[in-house]
């Protein structure tokens, strides 16, 4: 059984900082792209960082450049998203995402297609003015 499970959300200031972690266990193979999604109330998914099953290709959305590090230990189960320097507009529930990428890259530099596989159950993020 695949299982995604995040951890490390909560509540902070503007400007203050939070590592959110993604529990990766049960995937078939080590063919996946492992990611970052958010969605905040009445807004449309995001993805927000990606990196690449062979690790040569992390993304981030333009909003989070500069202030989001992407990371994930030497045995691939665990995946690590650093968020620095928050903003409000941070604000969001924050979803790990694991794509496949037998077909094509999931995630490169430019891009990212998330959820496609698999996903957790999410971890909020509230970040205060």
């Amino acid at each position: 059984e695949v299982q995604l499970v995040e951890s490390g959300g909560g509540l902070v200031q503007a400007g203050g900082s939070l590592r959110l972690s993604c529990a990766v266990s049960g995937l078939p193979s080590d063919n996946y792209a492992i990611g970052w999604f958010r969605q905040a109330p009445g807004k449309e998914r995001e993805g927000v960082s990606c990196i690449s099953s062979n690790d040569a290709a992390t993304y981030y959305t333009n909003s989070v450049k500069g202030r989001f590090t992407i990371s994930r230990d030497n045995d691939k189960s665990t995946v690590y998203l650093q968020m620095d320097s928050l903003r409000p507009e941070d604000t969001a529930v924050y979803y790990c995402s694991a794509d496949w990428e037998g077909y094509g890259s999931a995630c490169t530099g430019t891009q990212y297609h998330y959820g496609m596989d698999h996903w957790g159950k999410g971890t909020l993020v509230t970040v205060s003015s």
